[in-house]
């Protein structure tokens, strides 16, 4: 029998890395939920395996990026071989002002620790437990879901987040079209150990040229954690396909994922290595194999009403560049932070609609662009290799004109609201004998963050004053390089509470492009959010948290973690 309680103030459903990303940000900003996965246990698969430097960029904000870095591999670039010989070399070298490159690391490793990280913060994901369905009014919503034992629950919570994949059961209950195609082709994957003396930290593409010269066949090797280990996928031979049977009919229509009844052996796998390889390699330690499909398609809206969706519950593509999962964990963080201003009663409903706003033109994105790089090779974008780099990167996500952008400000070339907030190195303080990185001060905070850059302590000083006075929002002072005096007592704000870091390298005042004294409010997902004069600070700030539609006489404080 079915009983009804309200507990959380979200329910998030799939615990992969977009639902573990929401409950990350939740409790971070202070916001209780609930995370339920249908699965008993986590899935040994290397499923997404690149991480992009954006997404390092959140886990360090919230914390997590140690770990990571701990536990993952470089991923340096790509060779791409021809019948054999090296034909090309990707470097995914970035900007010595980008703080992380690329890395690998499997999917299963990634939820390791983000499900570690969310326990720290008291929630712990309730394995087994199923979504079966879901109503929603005006007050809420009331899912209905069956636990491990069996057991019927009600549950009544104010939001409900769907992150449970292609076949997204909330996406299908609220009704949402999910637009596209599938690609005929059918590829398997393995998770093995290759022999051969090529570097490790760089991903592998070797092709062999037909009778015709037409491109045949393709191997792609990302390098994994452990000597010698990749996640290698090729496309399935014809007549292994006869023999592992016919691939099941997907009952909703979506045609994507991994196929766990269909299982290559390592007999399989090393039988197209020997054809594919550029060079010659015995194949060991298998982990796991499958055979998967692709589609491309996207959802019409992000949510409806109180429910929501992210990740592939939201969108699904090809593989090409790694953009899924860390275009999910994006999705999630932008969602998250606007959640929890809600749910705190310091802004309105109606923030919620940006969510929609801002991510589905990204998710737009990332489906065009992957679907034509896997039919036509990245070379289908004329853009320049850095520009292709950073986009790869996913460092050139941005909301300009979106709903939350204010007015631009500055010379031209400066990131404007909207844009990612650039880090920087070289940040000093009257303590502490090594530069720090504007991450490493951002680092821990939850919530909103207004940089004031100038040259003396008594305007830093007011217009910390003004942003406290009129939002609690929690202000970071940065001298410029140039201050005069800038070394003694007088440049520094008297106020202790506000944290004050020298510019030293410059390397502020070269990315951010300061007019004068500035000001930068920096959104909780690393945007920015706003950009002003600090002598219009107050009247800036102001016109920000309208846009937030704040309630006046709630202030954005910092969330603490309950």
């Amino acid at each position: 029998m079915a009983h009804h309680r309200t507990t959380t103030d979200v329910l998030i459903v799939g615990a992969g890395p977009v639902g573990l990303s929401a409950a990350a940000e939740l409790r971070r900003q202070g916001v209780h939920c609930r995370l339920v996965d249908r699965l008993q246990t986590r899935l040994p698969y290397a499923k997404a395996v690149g991480i992009q430097p954006r997404t390092l960029e959140l886990w360090d904000r919230m914390g997590l990026v140690r770990a990571v870095l701990e536990a993952a591999v470089p991923l340096r670039g790509q060779l791409a071989y021809v019948d054999g010989r090296e034909q090309g070399r990707i470097e995914l070298a970035m900007p010595s002002e980008v703080p992380y490159g690329f890395a690998a690391l499997p999917q299963y490793e990634t939820e390791r620790l983000l499900e570690q990280y969310v326990a720290r913060l008291g929630t712990v994901i309730e394995r087994g437990t199923e979504l079966v369905s879901f109503t929603q009014d005006r007050d809420g919503v009331t899912a209905r879901l069956r636990t491990a034992s069996g057991a019927d629950e009600e549950l009544r919570v104010p939001y409900l987040i769907g992150c449970d994949g292609a076949h997204s059961v909330v996406r299908k209950g609220l009704g949402l079209s999910f637009e596209g195609g599938a690609f005929q082709e059918e590829y398997m994957l393995g998770d093995v150990v290759a022999d051969w003396d090529l570097p490790h930290d760089y991903a592998i593409r070797s092709t062999r040229l037909a009778a015709d010269g037409s491109t045949g066949d393709g191997l792609v090797c990302i390098p994994l954690p452990g000597a010698g280990r990749y996640r290698m996928s090729m496309k399935l031979p014809p007549g292994l396909a006869a023999s592992l049977g016919a691939a099941p009919a997907a009952p909703d229509g979506v045609a994507h994922g991994l196929e766990g009844g269909r299982v290559p052996s390592l007999a399989d796998l090393q039988a197209v290595v020997d054809r594919l390889a550029p060079r010659p390699a015995r194949l060991s330690g298998l982990r796991w194999s499958s055979v998967f499909r692709i589609s491309h398609r996207i959802v019409d809206r992000y949510g409806r009403g109180r429910v929501f969706v992210a990740g592939d519950a939201a969108h699904i593509h090809p593989p090409t560049g790694a953009q899924g999962m860390n275009t999910g964990v994006q999705d999630a963080c932008n969602l998250a932070w606007k959640l929890a201003l809600v749910v705190r009663g310091e802004a309105g409903p109606a923030l919620l609609d940006t969510y929609d706003a801002e991510r589905r033109p990204v998710g737009e994105e990332v489906v065009g662009r992957t679907v034509r790089h896997a039919v036509r090779g990245i070379e289908a974008d004329p853009e320049d290799r850095r520009t292709l780099l950073l986009r790869e990167a996913q460092l050139l996500v941005g909301y300009r004109g979106g709903p939350l952008s204010g007015a631009s400000y500055g010379p031209e070339g400066a990131p404007q609201p909207g844009d990612r907030a650039p880090d920087c190195a070289g940040l000093r303080t009257p303590v502490a004998g090594y530069p720090l990185r504007l991450l490493d001060v951002l680092r821990g905070r939850a919530g909103h963050v207004v940089l004031l850059y100038g040259s003396g302590g008594a305007e830093l000083a007011g217009a910390a004053a003004a942003a406290w006075t009129v939002g609690g929002l929690p202000a970071v002072a940065i001298l410029a390089a140039d201050a005069e005096g800038s070394a003694g007592p007088s440049a520094w704000p008297e106020d202790p509470s506000v944290p004050v870091y020298r510019d030293a390298a410059g390397e502020f005042g070269r990315l951010y492009l300061p007019d004068g004294a500035t000001g930068f409010v920096i959104r909780p997902d690393g945007q920015l959010g706003a950009r002003f004069p600090l002598a219009g600070t107050a009247a800036a700030l102001s016109g920000y948290l309208r846009a937030l539609s704040v309630r006046r006489d709630t202030p954005l404080r910092d969330p603490v973690v309950a």
